[in-house]
């Protein structure tokens, strides 16, 4: 990076945090427009950034590019998506912990394009096998089917993603991509109904219509006409130029066949689709009465499967239940279309979940023991339209909330590496937009909490009401206006149904009209009931019968966006941030052309700006001693061109003799860290300038020697000299200049042998390549000496050989993993672990290995016979009628109310016994033991199913265990019930006494509890897998 600062008059400066008018948006933008008219679409401000769609493709990412940006330092060349992803990756590798990269920007910045270069990357510089390729394909044509069912082309973008995606790539330890996780937010559901004119509906019904064979189309009651349907004519743009349907169409087939997805699962898909184009079509008349009827049976054919008169009737009245009857009510036809339309939404809102849920599937990672994780998060930007609904309001609240966490996040790593390194943390003014946060989220109080008011209270409750209301109760909070509430000026740019917030990025008038509607986004029960009667699998799984149909409303949109908002910011919070900032040079879609109003509102509301102040507040530049003091060592005689003390010492003699003041610098624990860029640019220039020097030197020096040399030779031929000659004053100076830069010139040959030896690599050894392989050689052994093999079980991971050593390392190759077979398995140590102990370890592996989430941790540790003190083993033997084979500490818990009681577990070879101190609480004869459950999680609880015909009998028992995997191995061993273990997900029935039932519920969080729940269940969380490494590496560690 500091080499190109020589250059930045003409194109620029690399990273926006060495500019020095850092608090002017004016030098921000100049600096940006510069570096886009040069096509350099990247710049950093530190470690984000800011990308600027060139809207023309450039030759910046090919297969060269990426090996040319892999392992390399990140400030060490130009700025690329390459660059940021390789650090992410070579990060995650190195401190083994979890990172996520934020991409966002406003519809058609590039932020789609942006993830699919991060993947694309992933994919080339993975470590590369039949299972991580089958992986990696699938992580790259997920993208595809999200596209054609969540993007649609709007006003701003031919590809706008109409829906929140986080997605999470799983590494091993190797850095291979083993899995992966889509989670979904806020898809805008309205778009399958209505389009605004100029914008299309979701890609996937054109790329169906055009790109459909004629027998399927057939199959599904199909023209090959888009303006035949009435939900994909709205927009009044079905063909757009920069988009092929029909090509489109076999990429998502091929897609969709790669991520699992079955013939059949495909035809149930494309009926969906079909069906919702069917649905839109269906007509309704006023009948005598004035109620809704059908006019059109036809396209009720091919609805699903479903009969035509029950569809009618879920489309024509509603289920009202009246005490102990239920009465339907008719429909008028408005009522009617907004049924259809809720239904059809409905279907596919919840056809889209299946669908991510299917890729989710499909990526599993099937060995949950390997998981680091980067995650990807392509959301929303800020939306300032001419008109402003709903949705702006909800993808703005967003925004605020990933801003608040930007700069809570930004600033907390900012004084970590003060910390760190040993510098005093200076307080940075900044814009806290929790105000706004609480305005909207508040409860009781804020925005949301209003509106949800409005549309659950009794009444006739409409949009005027609700603006009403928020007028009630926040009115006088400084960012909130509405019409009624401004002075007589501002009141001129707002209509009596609009509001304004001021966010972060601006202010942005909301119209109220339609906020009630779209928060409810209600589906009759009726609706719901006659899905239900579908013949279609995704349908009768996206409505299912178990689903309750409370009386209660469900949650609102608004609500639930809130609650998915709040775990992202937990997913975020648990991981080291990244981010990539799209920015659109302008609205037509031009190369070359730069918008400097339109991109100067996207720099405001990015919080561009924010976060450069946040960067700048303390110090411009920070790079450790041994880059700085390597590049800039020629600046002083004491340092070059070696300097025999650490680091830090030559940087503070270097900076010394450069003169730099007091309040210019602070020195660190590893690093120099610079105030201002000024003082950077000028050690820059000075360096420019001395190298310029040595380069001259470099080249004369050779050119004098040269010559030297031949004229010495030709004047000693020609006068047949014999003995000592007389040195000439030119070759006196020649020997004091040769002399002065001898250094620099056995450099210059060294380098020059090393890259004739690199040429020449591959001929046989010679006088030219001889020194280049022996450096060749030591190179790979020293590299071999650090990564050896720890286990035979790691013998792939060998280090490949260079050609000119690939014989001999074959043998250090067989006497190596001779040598680790020897030391593990025949080690004197190792001939006291019995056979017996061995087959126990192997009977584990098959019943817990890749389906419980702790159990790699209990591999290292050797099983026991007790695990209990030697007194209460006494008191087993005296109460036990048979011998104890086993026993082992538990923690029970009681049938009801779940109390937790301490007891000992006995295994004989007939039963087991269940004891507390003296006296046998329980014994379970294995006869009527039928069956085990256990979590997948890294819990460590237990529940013992018992044959229980008798009502006095005791029913199962819950227990905790330490030792869980132990046990249920020493049972299988005594019991024979390999085949009753279970591995569960989520919950766990079991009986109280014959005829009671109770429930164990199991989850994931980031810390272990156990308590009995609201609804009765007794509660398990488990601490999250990532959480449960850090924390036994800790321990390990400790």
């Amino acid at each position: 990076m500091e080499a190109s600062l020589t250059a930045r008059d003409r194109v620029g400066i690399q990273d926006f945090v060495l500019l020095d008018a850092y608090t002017s948006e004016s030098a921000f933008l100049d600096n940006l427009r510069k570096r886009f008219h040069e096509n350099f679409i990247y710049t950093y401000i530190g470690t984000l950034l800011v990308s600027v769609n060139p809207y023309k493709d450039l030759d910046i990412y090919s297969k060269k590019q990426m090996d040319t940006y892999m392992g390399v330092n990140f400030f060490e060349l130009p700025p690329h998506i390459y660059a940021l992803a390789d650090n992410v990756f070579r990060t995650m590798l190195s401190e083994f912990n979890n990172h996520f990269i934020l991409i966002s920007g406003e519809s058609g910045a590039g932020k789609t394009e942006a993830s699919k270069k991060i993947l694309q990357f992933y994919a080339v510089s993975c470590p590369s096998t039949t299972l991580l390729n089958n992986v990696r394909d699938r992580l790259l044509l997920s993208n595809p089917v999200l596209e054609a069912f969540g993007n649609a082309k709007t006003l701003k973008n031919d590809n706008s993603s109409r829906f929140g995606k986080y997605m999470d790539i799983q590494f091993d330890h190797q850095g291979g991509a083993v899995g992966g996780h889509i989670i979904n937010y806020l898809l805008e559901k309205s778009r399958v109904v209505h389009q605004n004119h100029g914008e299309r509906n979701f890609h996937i019904f054109y790329q169906l219509v055009e790109g459909g064979d004629e027998e399927l189309l057939r199959w599904l009651g199909l023209e090959r006409n888009c303006q035949h349907y009435r939900y994909l004519v709205q927009g009044d743009c079905a063909k757009v130029s920069s988009i092929n349907d029909k090509s489109d169409w076999k990429t998502v087939r091929k897609a969709l066949s790669v991520t699992e997805f079955s013939e059949s699962d495909m035809e149930h898909l494309f009926g969906i689709i079909a069906s919702v184009l069917h649905l839109g079509n269906i007509k309704f008349e006023a009948d005598a009465r004035g109620y809704a009827a059908l006019n059109n049976n036809q396209e009720m054919l091919w609805l699903l499967g479903i009969p035509a008169q029950v569809l009618e009737q879920g489309l024509t009245h509603r289920k009202i239940e009246a005490r102990t009857e239920e009465v339907l009510s008719p429909f008028s036809v408005d009522h009617a279309v907004y049924a259809r339309d809720a239904l059809a939404k409905a279907i596919y809102g919840r056809t889209f979940n299946w669908l991510v849920n299917k890729i989710n599937e499909s990526l599993a990672n099937k060995d949950s023991s390997r998981k680091m994780v980067i995650g990807l998060l392509d959301i929303y930007g800020f939306e300032v339209f001419n008109v402003n609904s709903f949705e702006q309001f909800c993808i703005n609240y967003c925004n605020e909330k990933l801003q608040q966490l930007f700069i809570e996040l930004t600033l907390k790593s900012e004084q970590e590496e003060y910390e760190m390194e040993g510098i005093e943390w200076e307080p940075v003014p900044y814009f806290n937009n929790k105000i706004i946060c609480e305005l909207v989220e508040e409860k009781h109080r804020g925005i949301i909490s209003l509106l949800d008011e409005e549309c659950l209270r009794p009444g006739e409750a409409t949009d005027v009401t609700f603006l009403e209301k928020m007028e009630e109760k926040i009115s006088g909070h400084p960012h909130f206006l509405t019409h009624k509430l401004a002075d007589q000026k501002t009141r001129k740019t707002l209509d009596r149904g609009d509001f304004r917030l001021l966010h972060y990025a601006g202010e942005v008038t909301y119209c109220v009209l339609g906020f009630l509607d779209k928060n409810n986004d209600l589906l009759y029960r009726n609706g719901k009931e006659v899905m239900r009667q579908s013949k279609n699998a995704i349908v009768k799984h996206c409505f299912p019968s178990t689903e309750p149909d409370s009386k209660r409303r469900p949650e609102t949109v608004v609500t639930q966006f809130k609650s998915s908002l709040v775990g992202l910011t937990e997913i975020l919070m648990s991981k080291e941030p990244w981010y990539i900032r799209c920015i659109k040079p302008n609205e037509a879609k031009q190369p070359g052309c730069f918008d400097d109003v339109l991109v100067r509102h996207q720099v405001k509301y990015l919080g561009l700006m924010e976060h450069l102040r946040v960067r700048r507040a303390g110090f411009a530049y920070r790079r450790k001693y041994e880059i700085f003091l390597q590049r800039y060592k020629p600046l002083s005689p004491d340092t070059w061109p070696n300097w025999k003390g650490t680091a830090a010492e030559g940087v503070r003699c270097l900076i010394k003799h450069l003169g730099y003041k007091s309040d210019e610098y602070k020195m660190g624990r590893t690093k120099i860290f610079i105030r201002h860029p000024r003082t950077l640019f000028a050690t820059e220039d000075a360096f420019q300038v001395c190298k310029h020097k040595l380069g001259e030197t470099f080249c004369k020096s050779i050119c004098e020697a040269t010559r030297s040399d031949g004229q010495e030779g030709a004047r000693k031929e020609n006068l047949g000299c014999q003995g000592h000659q007389e040195v000439s004053p030119q070759n006196e100076i020649l020997s004091k200049v040769m002399a002065s830069h001898s250094c620099e010139v056995t450099c210059l040959f060294i380098c020059c042998r090393f890259i004739k030896g690199f040429i020449t690599r591959n001929q046989p050894a010679c006088i030219d390549n001889s020194e280049y392989l022996a450096y060749v050689r030591q190179s790979y052994l020293t590299r071999l000496k650090e990564n050896l093999p720890k286990t035979i079980l790691e013998k792939d991971s060998w280090l490949t050989p260079p050609p000119i050593m690939q014989e001999v390392v074959f043998f250090f190759y067989i006497l190596y993993i001779g040598y680790v077979y020897y030391s593990q398995y025949y080690h004197p140590i190792c001939l006291h672990v019995s056979i017996f102990q061995l087959l126990l370890k192997a009977q584990t592996s098959a019943l817990f290995k890749g389906k419980k989430e702790n159990y790699p941790f209990s591999v290292c540790r050797p099983f026991l016979d007790t695990r209990i003190t030697l007194i209460s083993f006494s008191s087993a033997l005296s109460f036990c009628p048979f011998c104890p084979q086993y026993s082992v500490p538990v923690v029970k818990y009681d049938r009801n109310g779940f109390r937790p009681r301490l007891r000992q577990l006995i295994f004989t070879q007939e039963a087991a016994y269940l004891l507390e101190e003296a006296k046998i609480k329980q014994r379970i004869d294995y006869s009527s033991l039928k069956g085990v459950s256990v979590s997948n999680l890294s819990d460590n609880f237990l529940i013992l199913h018992v044959t229980c015909d008798d009502i006095k009998q005791k029913g199962d028992l819950v227990l905790q265990c330490d030792y869980l995997f132990e046990a249920l191995t020493k049972l299988c061993a005594f019991a024979n019930k390999q085949n009753c273990i279970k591995v569960v997900q989520g919950s766990v029935r079991f009986d109280i006494q014959p005829g009671r039932e109770g429930f164990v519920d199991f989850k994931s969080g980031q810390e272990s509890m156990v308590y009995r729940a609201k609804n009765g269940h007794l509660m398990v969380v488990s601490l999250d897998h990532a959480y449960y490494n850090i924390t036994l590496l800790c321990g390990c560690c400790q």
